[in-house]
């Protein structure tokens, strides 16, 4: 028999969503009042008015790259102190004992909420309890997935060992000793903890479950530590917004948080693409310490149809398929997925498109492959003057039958040859 974290998780889907849509208007009203930085893009809108999803789709994507760079300019420009950009609705102090580091680098706040980053439901679904130990081995300096990990394990009742990163050796021993009953961290330091335990002839048998992040978790290695007894489930998280989506005994995607609210777009644009299809991960979380409305998190995924075996009712994506930014330099010239969706835009007849790039090095061709129905006037030719006016380069034009370009979120393919 499955159990749950709380009933959020089986709730009907029309509750979920009205749950969510409800919290919405306010949310997006703190976001402009306590953000300075969503004052600014979200500047003219009204909250009130943002109801369902079609009109959240209406507003702004801010992506990581902005983010960072509202950040280093605040910071250089030394506007108010404010280290965050003015994403941040709260500052130093009591209200945020921890502030982290990730790569560029961008500051993230922690706030003093009870399982702020709401890691506490990948923990459980992996299967941890209360009153059970964790080695966590997620890094404790500089980028939150450490604290990230911990608060959620203490949410559940379970004492963390921090064993961070490093030290594989002195990592057996005190696995040996403290038997934790499961590890938390990146799947390949446990296999090098695994191996080294081998190695030194220290048994682990405590050790039956892992909750992965932070690197892919594929079946190869699912099952290698299943034959060393050690059941391994993933979580997909980021630093920005918290737990995003987790695995489930039934291994079938990742279901989202009950927190958060999850569109696919398509890349380059702030436009939620048709169920099924690939795009870009955006999401809006309901967190009022850092209150990211609509943020791009850069990520490929897609929403897998129907609900999880295990009886949870949220949505289920497929889990990370790639990166979204696809923006790729040819002839000199950027080129953009968001000048491939402004030339689909110009065009009622074309449903998708992909832009493939090939040949050599400063010898390139584009190629725009269109899905459109046959026999349009003049369709082809009047597309290469758009992507003429729009890119300022010269490319060609494919018609192709609806439905018949790869369902990967590529918009830009670089098919060129670097040898």
């Amino acid at each position: 028999m499955i159990d749950f974290f709380d009933l959020l998780e089986t709730r009907s889907s029309a509750e979920r969503e009205a749950a969510l849509l409800a919290a919405l208007p306010a949310q997006i009203a703190h976001a402009q009042s306590r953000s300075a930085a969503f004052g600014q893009i979200l500047q003219g809108v009204d909250a009130a008015s943002i109801t369902s999803r079609a009109a959240l789709a209406q507003l702004p994507v801010t992506r990581k790259g902005e983010l960072q760079a509202l950040q280093q300019a605040s910071r250089e420009q030394k506007v108010g102190g404010n280290v965050f950009g003015g994403f941040s609705a709260v500052g130093f102090g009591a209200t945020m004992p921890r502030v982290f580091a990730s790569p560029g680098p961008i500051y993230e706040p922690e706030g003093t909420a009870r399982d702020y980053w709401r890691m506490a439901r990948a923990i459980y679904a992996a299967g941890f309890r209360a009153g059970e130990l964790i080695h966590n081995s997620f890094s404790y300096h500089f980028v939150p997935a450490g604290s990230m990990m911990e608060t959620g394990a203490h949410a559940i009742g379970c004492t963390v060992f921090p064993g961070g990163t490093g030290q594989t050796e002195q990592q057996v021993l005190a696995m040996r000793d403290l038997q934790p009953a499961g590890y938390i961290g990146t799947p390949s330091f446990l296999k090098i903890i695994v191996e080294k335990a081998a190695e030194l002839g220290v048994g682990l048998p405590s050790l039956t479950k892992a909750m992965f992040g932070g690197e892919a978790f594929p079946p190869s290695l699912r099952d290698w530590f299943l034959e060393r007894g050690i059941t391994g489930y993933q979580c997909y998280a980021t630093a920005d917004l918290g737990l995003i989506a987790y695995e489930t005994s039934a291994r079938e995607g990742l279901v989202l948080d009950e927190h958060v609210i999850v569109e696919i777009v398509r890349p380059g644009t702030g436009d939620p693409v048709a169920e099924g299809e690939v795009g870009e991960l955006v999401v809006t979380t309901l967190n009022p310490d850092y209150p990211l409305i609509r943020f791009g998190t850069g990520d490929l995924s897609a929403v897998l149809p129907g609900h999880c075996p295990t009886g949870r009712t949220n949505v289920r994506i497929k889990g990370w398929m790639g990166r979204a930014d696809q923006t790729t330099k040819i002839r000199g010239m950027f080129v953009h997925p968001k000048q491939v969706d402004e030339i689909v835009k110009r065009f009622a007849e074309v449903a998708r498109a992909r832009l493939v790039v090939s040949g050599e090095m400063a010898n390139d061709t584009m190629l725009l492959r269109v899905e459109a129905s046959e026999g349009v006037d003049n369709l082809g030719a009047r597309i290469e003057e758009a992507i003429r006016d729009v890119t300022k380069l010269r490319g060609q034009v494919e018609i192709c039958s609806p439905g018949t370009l790869p369902n990967d979120g590529k918009v830009i393919e670089d098919a060129r040859s670097y040898k």
